[in-house]
C-alpha cells in the first residue's frame, strides 16, 4: 500500500475504515484502500485492501492488492496477495504473486490454511502450455511426456516388426514368420 506509516503497515492517507467492533454486511465499493479492523461480510471492490489482525473478511473480494493479518473466506481476485493471518475452509485466492508469512503464536511461527484453492500466476492456457511443451530448444524435463508418448508408440509396434537375429527388422527378416517376444517393460 503505497501511503503507510512505518509501524503498522495500515494506510495514513484517505481511507475506508471498518473499526475493530463494527460488523459490516452487504456489498462495498471504494476509491481509496480499505482498512478492516472489525468484520466485512459480502461483496467487496477497491484499489487495496488491508486486514488488521483482529479483521475479518468473509465474501467476494476483488482488489489489485490484499494484505491479511486477520482472517480471510470466500473467493479473492487480486493481483498480489500477502498473508500472515488466517484463510478459511472453502477459501478460492486467485493471484498474480502471492506471498505468505509466518506469524508467532504461542511461541512458535505459523500460518493457517484451512481448505481452499490457491491459484497464483496467470491463468493456465492449455494450448499454450503444450506448444511450450514442445517448442525447440527446451530443457530435456520440458519434452519428457512426448518422449514417453513416442516411446509408449514404439513399443506398441515392437511386436509388429521385431528384428531377426541379424538387426534386420520387420517382415524383410523374418521371411515371413510370426514371433519374436512381446516387448518387455525396462527393468527399474
Amino acid at each position: 500500500m503505497s501511503d503507510q506509516n512505518g509501524q503498522s503497515g495500515l494506510p495514513t492517507g484517505k481511507h475506508t475504515l471498518v473499526e475493530e467492533g463494527t460488523e459490516f454486511k452487504g456489498s462495498m465499493t471504494s476509491k481509496c484502500p480499505i482498512v478492516v479492523m472489525g468484520k466485512v461480510e459480502g461483496d467487496v471492490a477497491g484499489p487495496e485492501i488491508h486486514v488488521s489482525a483482529t479483521g475479518i473478511i468473509a465474501g467476494n473480494v476483488k482488489v489489485k492488492e490484499l494484505r491479511s493479518e486477520g482472517e480471510v473466506a470466500g473467493e479473492v481476485e487480486a493481483e498480489t496477495v500477502r498473508i500472515s493471518g488466517k484463510v478459511r475452509d472453502r477459501t478460492v485466492i486467485r493471484a498474480r504473486a502471492l506471498e505468505v508469512s509466518l506469524s508467532t503464536t504461542k511461541g512458535g511461527m505459523q500460518v493457517v490454511f484451512g481448505e481452499c484453492e490457491l491459484a497464483v500466476g496467470d491463468e493456465p492456457n492449455k494450448d499454450a502450455a503444450i506448444a511450450a511443451a514442445i517448442a525447440p530448444g527446451q530443457p530435456a524435463a520440458a519434452h519428457a511426456p512426448a518422449a514417453a508418448a513416442s516411446a509408449a508408440g514404439e513399443a506398441a509396434h515392437a511386436d509388429a516388426a521385431p528384428a531377426d537375429k541379424e538387426g534386420k527388422e520387420g517382415k524383410e527378416g523374418e521371411k515371413g514368420k510370426k514371433g519374436g517376444r512381446p516387448p518387455q517393460p525396462p527393468a527399474v
